[in-house]
């Protein structure tokens, strides 16, 4: 499959295909994987813009010689371009985000070729409207995303996670949650055990650290924990919603699940049903007649 590797070999691929005709299917038909520089890192700014094929461990190498991050911990190694598209997020969603809340500006090819960049580098930036998180979850419908401007967050000096086992694993997280504690992710690896995870300076990690198992109890454990989440969120096969304040009956609904209490997501080993409200259905449709109205990326 075809790799672009410059914004105007891009539009010049989408262009061609448009005056032909030719539907494309990002990520299929053409893909960004010479796309993959950092072109700016704003360390005084916690900012950085990088071309979307970058794979997350290549930034993550690059900030890291800074001290610095980008918040986003989904399963793999995908490209950046492929973590705004497919919205991933991995434990870390419970204090930093989704991918929608990290970026900050885009540019994206259109299906016509025209190149749009929209938003900014900065944290704040009230100008036009916000396609950057527009496009988080588009699933490449809206168009090729080409570069990315990120939010960053500095590497953490200490952090330290607790497991606790527990047969009401809801009430463990209802309580970590309604406490003062500022923990950076909180998964429930259904059936039976609860970890949370504290970051930031060796002394505020220990004192959250003795706080939370005066909570719940646990016992100190490793990164391994936080591998297994990703490992099992990677191989499930349905994405199941719910209030968080229903937790306890969400649980019961599932026989294994990797539980993002805050977000009130689950990742169940089965495939799940369900549709888009009529509403969404409608907007979706409404974009995508607006930024691609032939329907090449249909």
């Amino acid at each position: 499959m075809p790799s672009v590797s410059s914004l105007e070999e891009a539009s010049a691929f989408f262009r061609t295909a448009s005056a032909d005709g030719r539907r494309i299917r990002i990520g299929e038909d053409v893909t960004t994987e010479g796309l993959a520089r950092v072109l700016e890192h704003e360390a005084g700014d916690l900012t950085c813009t990088v071309e979307a094929g970058i794979r997350l461990s290549a930034l993550r190498t690059a900030l890291a010689a800074h001290g610095q991050r980008l918040s986003l911990d989904p399963p793999g190694d995908p490209t950046v371009g492929a973590c705004l598209a497919a919205n991933r997020s991995g434990p870390l969603r419970h204090r930093f985000g989704a991918p929608r809340d990290l970026v900050l500006g885009v540019t994206l090819v259109l299906a016509d070729g025209t190149i749009a960049s929209a938003g900014g580098k900065v944290v704040k930036n009230v100008a036009g409207y916000d396609v950057g998180k527009l496009v988080c979850g588009s699933r490449g419908r809206l168009g090729l995303i080409a570069r990315v401007s990120l939010r960053l967050h500095p590497l953490p000096a200490s952090a330290a996670t607790l497991v606790a086992e527990t047969a009401d694993a809801a009430a463990a997280a209802h309580a970590l949650l309604a406490s003062q504690l500022q923990s950076s992710a909180l998964d429930i690896l259904h059936p039976g055990r609860v970890a949370v995870l504290f970051e930031g300076s060796a002394r505020a990690v220990e004192a959250q650290l003795e706080a939370a198992r005066a909570l719940v109890g646990g016992t100190v454990a490793g990164e391994d924990v936080w591998s297994e989440a990703r490992e099992r969120q990677g191989r499930a096969l349905g994405r199941v919603r719910f209030a968080p304040a229903d937790l306890a009956n969400a649980l019961t609904t599932f026989p294994e699940a990797v539980v993002r209490v805050a977000a009130g997501v689950a990742y169940v080993p089965h495939r799940v049903g369900g549709v888009p409200s009529p509403g969404a259905r409608r907007l979706a449709r409404a974009l995508e007649e607006r930024l691609d109205p032939v329907g090449i990326l249909r």
